[in-house]
């Protein structure tokens, strides 16, 4: 039950030994896929995700084209194996809701108008998942549509911040703390998760959800939590490029 899990101490301290404002550790490493166009394995925290595009190409079937720009499909999906509880294979209702939400994300940061009558495939596959699988699924997606080359207003990132409990000496529930990048039992047990995705040069929001409750003033602290994580992230995103195509340059 809830109120046998201690998510946070009087400290500030979580469970795995971090600070409220601290991320996971995160691993990023672009170009891992030779059959893709690009591609990008993310490891954050318990998470380890990999994500492939695959375009710009003609949009089939035909009634699917837009005369005017591409169409960003992406599509993001659970192995099996990636959960305790075997999951059952094939897209369910919540990945076909996170497919949606970042096939739209994508597309606000994508130049589309390049590509008239095209499509530009991103799959997403989460091979071990922890927690904010969809902010690692966007996050690597930037890394892998970078790879391959597609014209972008900015490399896209995502990150999440939500509301976590304390309790007593007796197990009972007192206050909240706003933390940053929420692991699974902060996940499974918290009062609210804010998954936001942003284009860090302008700071634009591109994708933004919440789940659970948070009044004005949390909301704020959330948001601008998040913020801060998605900034450190993008650091971690051009390195992992710059690592690959110095290589290849060096090589050459």
């Amino acid at each position: 039950m809830e109120s046998d899990i201690k998510l946070i101490d009087e400290a500030g301290k979580r469970l795995d030994g971090r600070k409220i404002d601290e991320l996971r550790e995160i691993k990023i490493e672009a170009g891992v896929l030779h059959r893709a166009e690009g591609s990008c394995y993310l490891e954050w925290g318990g998470n380890k995700v990999v994500a492939a595009v695959y375009g710009p190409r003609e949009a089939i079937p035909k009634h699917t084209q837009d005369p005017l720009k591409a169409v960003v499909r992406a599509r993001y999906n659970m192995a099996a194996f990636s959960v305790d509880d075997r999951k059952r294979p094939g897209p369910d209702r919540r990945s076909r809701e996170i497919s949606k939400v970042t096939s739209e994300a994508l597309e606000k940061i994508v130049i589309t108008d390049k590509f008239p009558r095209a499509a530009i495939d991103v799959n997403i596959e989460v091979l071990e998942a922890e927690a904010g699988t969809r902010c690692a699924g966007l996050t690597a997606a930037g890394v892998a549509l970078a790879d391959a080359g597609i014209p972008m207003k900015d490399i896209p990132v995502a990150c999440a911040a939500g509301k976590i409990g304390s309790h007593d000496e007796n197990g009972n529930k007192k206050g909240g703390y706003v933390v940053l990048d929420l692991g699974k039992k902060e996940d499974n047990f918290g009062d609210a998760d804010l998954p936001i995705g942003i284009s860090p040069r302008t700071g634009e929001i591109i994708l933004l959800q919440m789940d659970g409750h948070l009044t004005l003033e949390e909301f704020d602290q959330a948001l601008d939590l998040a913020i801060k994580g998605c900034k450190i992230i993008s650091e971690i995103q051009k390195k992992a490029l710059l690592d690959k195509y110095q290589i290849d340059l060096e090589v050459n």
